[in-house]
């Protein structure tokens, strides 16, 4: 069970307790603000890329959108999100709960400038019922990305 990775994860690092788990469904932006009572923007939504054949994971702000000609110019590739059977494989956390957290080797990791806009953030846990409050910092140190990104655009920005 992929909470379970991220929950021993978290145990390492000594933040554990801060896991919330709801008995309804986070599984999507608006699911997640609900249960957690906060703005969808705050919601830290995970995706999932193919990137000239290799699984990336953009961590994004929950009102944000990829925007295609921003993530062709820093990635060199189109943005093809995996499916739902190739982000268990290759993430290792199912759609609904797929987290920058205790993921499969071989992924690569960015945050998307849309995330700075917060002090802290909600991002998954691994299952479609789990969240944590992290600081941009935190998010950053416990997800050990490759870097930051500009690929989305946010509503109302120009």
């Amino acid at each position: 069970m992929s909470i379970g990775k991220v929950r021993e994860f978290f145990r390492e690092q000594g933040i554990e307790d801060r896991i919330r788990e709801f008995g309804v469904s986070s599984a999507t932006v608006e699911l997640a603000a609900e249960a957690l009572n906060c703005e969808p923007c705050r919601i830290a939504k995970t995706l999932s890329f193919s990137v000239n054949g290799k699984p990336v994971l953009v961590v994004t702000a929950g009102d944000a959108r990829i925007d295609n000609r921003k993530f062709k110019e820093t990635f060199r590739s189109k943005a093809k999100m995996l499916t739902a059977d190739e982000a268990v494989d290759l993430i290792g956390h199912a759609v609904g709960g797929v987290c920058p957290f205790a993921v499969n080797s071989g992924v690569d990791i960015y945050l998307d400038d849309s995330l700075k806009r917060f002090e802290t953030v909600f991002p998954a846990c691994g299952s479609s019922n789990s969240a944590i409050e992290l600081t941009i910092e935190e998010l950053q140190k416990y997800s050990s990305p490759m870097g930051w990104v500009d690929v989305c655009r946010i509503p109302g920005e120009a």
